[in-house]
């Protein structure tokens, strides 16, 4: 499972990642909901001491969404999960429903359009080493449309901005 954090949130003007919410950054958040349904992988774009779980450093982050995707899934095994730091709304039953789905891609349904969290199956593993820029996972998503299977949850539109 990899957790997207390693944005400059540039819309925002500051790293949403440290934005907290119930007295949890969002970073911390994400990742916890996440370890409640597997093993996790934090891309950011440094180490932090307090966070208790794997830690990728994305040296390219400059580039964009792409570089944290390849960086993550490149540490990864197998399968992928991909969430982001930024839903605040997520649920660990919501992920876990995207990984039991069985489909090759099973991604989130929200505000008519189709995306993250989004599980992966190890045959997109190439696809997603080969994004680059900044398009996020939803690019694959769309090529493979007739493969995904969407799993609705509209409290994923909401994200920190």
């Amino acid at each position: 499972m990899i957790v997207l954090a390693a944005g400059f949130s540039r819309r925002r003007g500051a790293p949403k990642q440290w934005v907290e919410i119930d007295g949890e950054t969002l970073i911390h958040r994400a990742a916890r909901i996440a370890t409640e349904v597997g093993e996790v992988i934090v891309v950011t774009t440094r180490e932090f001491a307090d966070l208790e779980f794997r830690v990728v450093i994305n040296e390219s982050a400059d580039e964009g969404m792409a570089s944290s995707i390849r960086a993550g899934v490149a540490a990864c095994d197998d399968d992928v999960l991909i969430t982001l730091c930024d839903q605040p709304h997520v649920t660990a039953d919501h992920l876990r429903a995207l990984v039991s789905a069985n489909a090759p891609i099973a991604a989130t349904a929200y505000s008519g359009t189709i995306g993250v969290p989004a599980y992966f199956a190890a045959e997109f593993r190439d696809e997603l080493l080969a994004l680059r820029g900044d398009v996020g996972a939803k690019r694959i998503i769309e090529a493979h449309r007739d493969v995904v299977k969407a799993i609705p949850f509209e409290a994923a539109a909401i994200d920190v901005d």
